[in-house]
Parts: C-alpha cells; structure tokens; sequence
C-alpha cells in the first residue's frame, strides 16, 4: 500500500504493564518495532482510557513469507493505577482487522481508513464485501493467509472456516488483488463446501474463484454501502510493503 509516516503513539507515558507477561509480549511484537510501523486507522475514547489502532508492520514484509503485515490493536488504560493492557493480533485485511476491533468496542464509523491512506476499493462489489466482513468477521476463524507484496501484481489469500457448521460453503477463499498504477485494489470471495475443495483452489488457481449464489446475494444485500470514495493519486512503494 502507498506509505505512510504516520508513527504510532500508543500514550503509554507514565504507565506501566499490568503483568509482567503482557509487557513482554507487547514490546516484542508491537512496541519494539513501532519504529517500523504506520499507523492506517485509530481511535481513543474521549475519557482517555481505550485506544484502538490498525498497523501496518513493515518489517512483516522480511520475515515470515506470506506473514500477515496488519495489526489490530485494542490499549486499556487504567489511569488510577497507572497501569496499561493491550490486546492485538495479526491479521491479513484491513476490514478484518476493523472487525477485530469492533467486536471489542470501537466504533464502527471510528476505524476508517482517511483518505489516501492505502489502496482504495475499486468496485461496489468490493465496498459491499469489505463492509460485510467489517461486520461479521467473528463468524470466521483464519486457517491461514498469505500476502504476496513481491512482484507486479500484489495480493492477499485468506481461507477461513465458519464457527457455525450449518452455515452454506462453510470454507470461504477471500483474494484481494492491487493494482499498482492507481492504488486501487478488488477482493472477491469464494464459497465451498470442504476443506479439501478450498485447499485445491488454492493450491492450483485454474480457474476463476467460485462465488456461488447465495454469497453473490449475500453481497448485494449489505446494508449502507456508501459511494466509492475517490481513488487517491499514485504515490511511491517503500520496501515491498502495501
């Protein structure tokens, strides 16, 4: 996605950890290499005591191939005690990570991206679909992600399960595709009924991402889709992060 210089500041000052290994693990994952990190959406509550954060980690892009290079992050300070706590997790889509986020509290209208921040949506089909995981992202549990930064043609693969065994084509393939020369990117879903179905999608990509009826109505049937946004001029990359 276009860079950004916007550093976090998490508003810890003065405040310690409320145990030794939340401390531990928030440095070594999020603080550490807040140098390294843009922020992409925050919010803080008025009374000071929660923060809300979506983080790109460009260092994500040297590690683990394929590592999810977003971070959703949920602070709650306890100002009497001057202590903090931070909840977070790695995810690969920004509307992932926005539900994340939701469930735990922040407003919805709150974690949008501003404008020229990222890639922006290039279809309604698009919006729709972002809007909907936005909303209903705890249905699902990630089995896994890839985000390939490192070539012409960016992207991001999500499988996912859904928690309730009943629901229709319980195993989901999101594919989120950028194209570069107008920061503008498509995510399509596709619905099938086994794991071993979605896995061979995935692993031989002969042909187009099944999107079956009920999940192409389920898509035009989100609520409050807003007008897509202006896409932002072309900016530069920095490393291979997006």
């Amino acid at each position: 996605m276009p860079p950004t210089d916007d550093e976090p500041d998490f508003r810890l000052d003065g405040l310690e950890p409320a145990s030794p290994a939340m401390g531990e693990s928030f440095w070594g994952v999020v603080e550490s290499e807040s140098h390294e990190m843009s922020v992409l959406a925050s919010h803080h509550s008025q009374d000071g005591h929660t923060s809300f954060f979506v983080l790109h980690d460009r260092t994500a892009t040297w590690g683990i191939p394929g590592e999810p290079q977003l971070i959703a992050l949920h602070l709650t300070r306890d100002i009497a005690a001057r202590t903090f706590t931070a909840d977070f997790v790695r995810l690969p889509l920004v509307a992932m990570a926005q539900s994340w986020l939701i469930k735990r509290g922040c407003p919805a209208d709150a974690i949008g991206l501003p404008e020229g921040t990222g890639t922006r949506p290039a279809d309604e089909t698009t919006v729709a679909l972002e809007r909907r995981l936005m909303g209903d992202g705890d249905n699902f549990a990630v089995l896994f992600s890839y985000t390939e930064d490192d070539g012409p043609k960016p992207e991001i693969t999500v499988l996912l399960r859904a928690v309730d065994d009943r629901a229709p084509y319980p195993y989901r393939v999101l594919l989120e595709e950028v194209d570069t020369g107008t920061w503008t990117h498509t995510l399509r879903e596709g619905g099938f009924e086994t794991f071993e179905a979605a896995d061979a999608w995935l692993e031989d990509r002969d042909a187009p991402l099944p999107a079956p009826r009920a999940l192409r109505v389920s898509v035009a049937r989100t609520p409050g889709v807003p007008a897509l946004p202006p896409a932002p001029a072309p900016g530069p990359r920095s490393g291979r992060s997006r």
